[in-house]
């Protein structure tokens, strides 16, 4: 029975599970370095494709988007995310160029994702969006 209690307890503090849907490999990868020091678990997909395949597979607690990829632009990826019932109330956060133009970002708002953070980014300004995103979500 001991060990039951004991798997009961590391259950309730399993790691939030972060897709990061993203071109460059780099990006993929700073992203997990800074978001694993906080204890999140990171998965890496390059591109929109690869993104839309692993969420075949994978129900992420948040998916962080890059929009301007060349196979599938996140655009295409937010709207099939929303179009699945598994995953239409996975929060989403958007990484944009901060060259991108404001109808982007009017349309970030008028699409419901739950944020966006525009590259370059600071560390502090990605685990602030994630954790403040993640909060308004139940566990």
């Amino acid at each position: 029975m001991g060990e039951t209690t004991q798997t009961t307890e590391t259950n309730t503090t399993k790691k939030r599970l972060i897709l990061c849907v993203e071109d460059e490999p780099e990006m993929i990868e700073l992203i997990r370095i800074i978001l694993e020091r906080k204890g999140y678990e990171v998965m890496g997909a390059i591109g929109g494709r690869a993104g839309l395949d692993a969420l075949n597979t994978l129900t992420p607690d948040l998916i962080l988007l890059d929009l301007m990829m060349p196979d599938v632009d996140g655009w295409e990826v937010f709207r099939q995310v929303r179009s699945t019932p598994r995953l239409q109330n996975t929060p989403v956060i958007v990484v944009t160029a901060k060259a991108q133009s404001i109808d982007k970002v009017l349309g970030l708002h008028i699409a419901k994702v739950n944020d966006y953070i525009t590259k370059p980014f600071g560390p502090q300004e990605l685990i602030a969006a994630v954790e403040r995103v993640l909060q308004e979500q139940p566990a």
